[in-house]
């Protein structure tokens, strides 16, 4: 094993209960742990700091390579390592209980827990465990103690987790050690647990339960796997996808998880360090679309749920993202003690973007109903009065300039998807109340509707260059218009759009052919970030909106190419590097993976375009 801290971050596996989560590097370290909940401080975080940050690493020493994989269908990981004397392996899950709706709550601590067990499958092996718990962000060094021989607590704050081992432990400073050696067919077992305060009691480890529990977890995961109704080409990694998009919702509330860490940076030592532990609004379409195409209804169920329940109210009111059980209050704050990952600083914890004014969230709220309703979800009296409160808010506000699809802290602009997605909002609602023949005002909706689009065809397309740009009066181009077609807004062949994917393919595109978000535009932020993978997968669902599916699926199997050696995708890829970059593992780049992969097959095998632009894909 390598002494270099911070691995690349695509050397991270996630593991997964649906309410926490926890990253494991290749050389075997739990490198990142929140708990109780996925935005709870983290208990180990070496991420983002190597030496305050905690971790809790098991693994031989002397280890020559290293192989990993998932036990298929399942989010058990197991991590193979050959040294000179011998190999082992290694297993590790989160235990899960077999629901994910929050009508069946779990006792929080009850089974909140890292399971590891080693086994030595050939030779010898020396072994090293090291469990040191770091708690609040690294800030607080717990008060440890052993509780029997094989069983220790920390504690420090509000904050405490129990460990139990199959062999004796040592107490080290702030943590526990062992260093065992183990011949072919032994095995040594630890597992971490989350504590209430003044709840622990000292437990033995029987390797015999957690084996069991080893089993219940790969069925409960192999039986959720199964009801993919996805069968094509890319089935394997479509469903990896899935299980990363599963691990990341968080049960209680149906809430999906944006990435599972904060700070990680889209700049090596700069300063876009965000914390994406919370739900957006606008991955709510691309969310429900994707669970819906493969057949997870519970999941799509669950997810409008707490899309409704957390958005219901004043249509004034309404943020781009919230807390994963509804909270509005996500104040953003630095946490100096912290010298990131790579010395990339600031590390922050809480989202100050949410009190951001944002127009195309109103038309993800529209388009998400719209989704919904079409793979057979039912719009009740309540949600749709509250649809139609979000309509007037648009027919009042959409001439107004916003913060952008992006975020950006450069201030607010007349940005052209924002102005679309204001379209995508009546157009939305005039498709509902048609089809469902609910009440509204219609015919004003259809002359609003009108009114945006020619708005944003006169102000928002740039007749010299002959492309659509950023926003009204710039020259920029930017990623987020690929989406234009893929709403409906204009035809994909329509040559203005056609002249913007070309544009775009050009001028906005790595040499690695990957697309960025925007280039020469001052966001208020220092650094050059890399390229976004969801928008080279929005460029390839272009090029099978034209037809064009060789370069569709030349993209498609390149950014493949991308995701690290278990599937799993980050936000972005260093354009010169090809590392990846950004919150890791990312859902919205996993819910276009999805999106993309079987837009990509139904056009091969049946012949599917979008000729239309009412005939955007899902919709």
């Amino acid at each position: 094993m390598s002494d270099e801290p911070y691995p690349p971050i695509g050397d991270y596996a996630l593991l997964g209960d649906m309410h926490s989560c926890a990253l494991v590097s290749k050389s075997g370290s739990v490198d990142w742990c929140c708990w109780p909940r996925f935005d709870s401080p983290s208990v180990f975080g070496r991420l983002l700091d190597w030496e305050k940050g905690g971790h809790f690493q098991l693994a031989p020493r002397g280890v020559r390579s290293v192989s990993r994989r998932y036990v298929p269908g399942t989010n058990v990981l197991q991590t193979t390592f050959e040294t000179d004397s011998g190999s082992v392996q290694l297993s590790d899950f989160m235990p899960v209980h077999p629901h994910s709706r929050p009508e069946q709550p779990r006792e929080v601590g009850t089974r909140q827990q890292i399971v590891r067990i080693l086994e030595c499958t050939s030779g010898s092996a020396d072994v090293v465990l090291e469990c040191h718990p770091r708690f609040d962000y690294g800030t607080i060094v717990p008060h440890v103690e052993l509780s029997a021989p094989n069983s220790g607590f920390a504690h420090g704050g509000c904050d405490a987790v129990s460990i139990c081992c199959s062999a004796p432990l040592q107490e080290v400073e702030g943590g526990f050690h062992i260093e065992p050696r183990l011949s072919a067919g032994e095995k040594l077992a630890a597992a971490v647990k989350y504590e209430s305060l003044f709840s622990h009691e000292a437990q033995a480890l029987d390797l015999a339960e957690l084996e069991e529990r080893l089993e219940e977890t790969v069925r409960f995961w192999r039986q959720w796997s199964s009801a993919c109704s996805y069968d094509g080409e890319y089935l394997e990694d479509v469903l990896r996808s899935a299980l990363t998009i599963k691990a990341m919702t968080y049960a209680p509330s149906g809430a999906l998880l944006a990435a599972a860490t904060t700070s990680l940076p889209e700049v090596i030592g700069g300063e876009r360090n965000w914390d994406y532990r919370f739900t957006w609004i606008r991955d709510a379409t691309f969310a429900l679309y994707a669970l819906g195409i493969l057949g997870y209804r519970e999941e799509m169920e669950a997810f409008k749920d707490w899309l409704e329940w957390s958005t219901v109210g004043r249509a004034a009111d309404l943020q781009l993202m919230y807390g994963i059980g509804g909270e509005r209050r996500l104040t953003e704050f630095d946490l100096p003690e912290l010298e990131g990952y790579r010395g990339s600083r600031p590390v922050r914890v809480g989202n100050g973007a949410y009190s951001q004014f944002q127009l195309d969230i109103y038309g993800e709220i529209l388009d998400s109903a719209h989704v919904y309703r079409r793979f057979g979800g039912e719009m009740d009296e309540k949600y749709w009065q509250y649809l139609q409160r979000v309509v007037d808010f648009v027919i009042e506000h959409w001439r107004e300039p916003d913060e952008g699809i992006w975020e950006t802290r450069g201030g607010r602009r007349h940005f052209v998807f924002s102005k679309v997605m204001c379209w995508v909002a009546l157009d939305r609602a005039i498709k509902a109340a048609r089809a469902l023949n609910l009440p509204g005002d219609v015919e004003k909706w259809r002359a609003v509707r009108a009114e945006i689009k020619a708005d944003v065809l006169q102000k928002g397309f740039d007749s010299e260059r002959g492309v659509f740009v950023q926003s009204y009066g710039s020259k920029a181009l930017d990623a987020s218009n690929l989406m234009l077609p893929l709403v409906g807004f204009i035809r994909a062949d329509d040559p203005r759009m056609r002249a913007t994917i070309e544009a775009t393919e050009r001028e906005l595109t790595s040499p690695h052919g990957f697309v960025y978000r925007y280039l020469g535009m001052d966001d208020g932020l220092e650094g050059k970030e890399g390229t976004f993978t969801i928008c080279t997968f929005w460029l390839a669902d272009n090029f099978i909106a034209l037809g064009e599916l060789q370069k569709a699926r030349a993209l498609f199997g390149k950014l493949r190419g991308y995701a690290n050696d278990l599937g799993l995708f980050s936000e972005e890829i260093d354009a010169d590097t090809g590392a990846m970059l950004g919150n890791f593992p990312q859902a919205f780049s996993h819910l276009a993976f999805i999106n993309t992969a079987v837009l990509l097959h139904k056009a091969e095998v049946h012949g599917f375009a979008l000729p239309r632009a009412e005939k955007q894909p899902g919709r």
